[in-house]
Formats: C-alpha cells, structure tokens, sequence
C-alpha cells in the first residue's frame, strides 16, 4: 500500500522546539501556529552540503550540488528537501546511494511538485506519475521535474542510515507551471496551442500588473487578423472557454484559490491597473481549450505589509 507523508502524525524535536507534525509536515510550536515559511531556510551557495536534521528538517535550496544524509537517531522523523530553480529550469535528482531499510518504515519519495499540509502543486496535473517512493534500492534512472521545483520527502528511523542526491538544473524550453519564490519580474504564460491549464503562484502576497493579454484571440492557423479587442473582464461568468484567473490561495493547490477577476480578449495596453493580491500564494492561472495560441504577460511586485489590510483581495474574508 502506497505510504503517504501527509497522513502521518508524529511527535519531535526540530531547532530545540517541541512541535506536532500534521498533515502535510506542518508543525507548531507550543506557544503558537507559525507558518511553515518562518522555519525554512534558504541555503547559501551549495555544492557539498550534510543535511542536520536539528536544524534543516525543511529546507529549501536553489543551487545546485550534493546532498547527503545520515540519520542521527532511531526516530521517525519525517523531513523535506524543497527545490526550487529558475522559472525556465526543470530539476534533475540523482540518488547517488540509498540506503534505508524498508522493515522499519523508512522511506524516501521523490515529488514532481511539491505537497504541503496535504496540498499538491501543480494540482492541475497532479498523477501518481510525479510521486516515485523507495527504501532497500535507489532509483536507477535520473528523477526530472516538469516545472521548476521538486521535493524529496524522507524517514529514516535508523541511525547512521541515509541516502545522497546530486541536484542539477536543465533548461525548460515550454515551461507551463512557474514557482516564483521572490515575487518580483515579468513572466510570461503560454499554452504553445494545446489544451490544459498552465500557472504562476508567487509564495508571498503579491501585486500583479497584466502588460500583454491574447487569450481566445489568435487561433493555431494564424487565420484570424489579430486586432486589439481590448480586455474582456469576467471571462468565466460570460461562459468563454479560454481565460486568465487572477487571484491567491490559502495553500499550494491553486484549484482552491479565490479569483478576483478572469481576463480574456486581446490588448497590449500596458496602462492595467495593478491589483494587489493579500494571501498566502499569489495565483494567476490561464485555462485554455486547445483552440487558441493563449498567452499573458505580468509584472509582479511585493505587496507592501501597510498596503494589506486596503488589498483587492484578501484571501479567506468569505469565510468569517
């Protein structure tokens, strides 16, 4: 039966501080619930690095390198290497060695993605194709993400066991998922003409500025004159199969999140007002049918703390 990290509930210590692992690895400290953003660490450049446990039960890295891991304790403590590379990079982990005994619940899984408090992302393209799970053997062949991050997930309740991971960043020449960790640039969403969703979340509160809009304009022949249409708002309440959701979320799994406004139409104008987006994940999400070669282009920018509280949308006021 597949084991899944998120279901497991545990008891440890992690930085000295005693806390309950809940589903989708968050923990809280005894005095009160903290985001899982304030535990993690971003690492400096790595080329060599040991993982300690005590204090990089969850990390997150950018670089690329080795990594290795030896259980200091007997313990099942489950912890996370969250990856993350550029918007136009994909990742690439090779299990060195791997040595974890499968008898006494050790196990380590690689994730196409990245899953938190039992949140997936991308959740649009979620299959059991981006999870791969071992103990006793490492995988043979080289674990390549389809956007740019990834997670190793890993319980190792025996000392002086562990595995090692080389990471490396390859070129994504048609990415359609992006992760931003530092919300500011400009990106741009294609669908390359084909059918399915494709998105951007910015882990932050976040201020989005549309600069370029052709969303249910131009079809895959190139037989429609493209000519300025101007921005269509409420896309969605209008019935149109191809949009842009702009919007946040409480979590990873952008198919939760709460929209603020949905786009189409065709307009170059960069004259858009910003709108300011005060939740956990920024989300803009383009929804296309296959018919029309859709593409949008955006600014993003930190929101400012004193602008929260007068922000377009703050995520979860429809639930008090």
């Amino acid at each position: 039966m597949r084991t899944v990290f998120c279901l497991v509930a545990l008891v440890f210590m992690c930085n000295g501080i005693s806390g309950l692992l809940l589903p989708g690895l968050r923990y809280a400290s005894r005095d009160a619930p903290l985001s899982w953003f304030s535990r993690v660490r971003r690492q400096p450049l790595l080329t060599h690095r040991v993982i300690d446990i005590n204090q990089d039960c969850f990390m997150v890295t950018s670089e690329e390198g080795e990594l290795f891991f030896k259980s200091p304790t007997d313990d099942p403590v489950v912890c996370g290497i969250y990856m993350i590379a550029e918007p136009d990079k994909r990742i690439q982990v090779t299990f060195n060695y791997l040595d974890v005994p499968c008898d006494n619940g050790g196990l380590v899984a690689w994730i196409d993605g990245w899953e938190l408090n039992g949140q997936v992302w991308p959740a649009d393209s979620w299959d059991d194709d981006r999870m791969i799970e071992s103990c006793d053997r490492r995988p043979q062949r080289k674990l390549v993400s389809r956007q740019n991050a990834a997670l190793i997930q890993y319980r190792v309740p025996a000392r002086g066991k562990g595995f090692a991971v080389t990471i490396r960043h390859l070129k994504n020449t048609r990415p359609c998922n992006l992760m931003l960790f530092g919300a500011e640039g400009v990106y741009t969403l294609r669908n390359h003409g084909e059918a399915g969703n494709c998105s951007i979340i910015a882990i932050s509160p976040t201020t989005v500025r549309v600069l370029d809009l052709n969303v249910g304009q131009t079809v895959k022949r190139d037989t429609l004159l493209e000519m300025e249409t101007g921005t269509i708002h409420r896309c969605t309440k209008r019935g149109l199969p191809d949009y842009v959701d702009i919007g946040g979320a409480s979590g990873l799994d952008h198919t939760r999140m709460e929209v603020f406004d949905s786009l189409c139409g065709l307009d170059s104008i960069e004259g858009h007002r910003p709108i300011s987006i005060a939740c956990e994940d920024t989300v803009v999400r383009l929804v296309s049918a296959g018919r029309y070669q859709n593409s949008v282009t955006l600014a993003f920018s930190p929101l400012p703390m004193e602008h929260i509280e007068h922000a377009d949308l703050i995520c979860g006021l429809n639930d008090i």
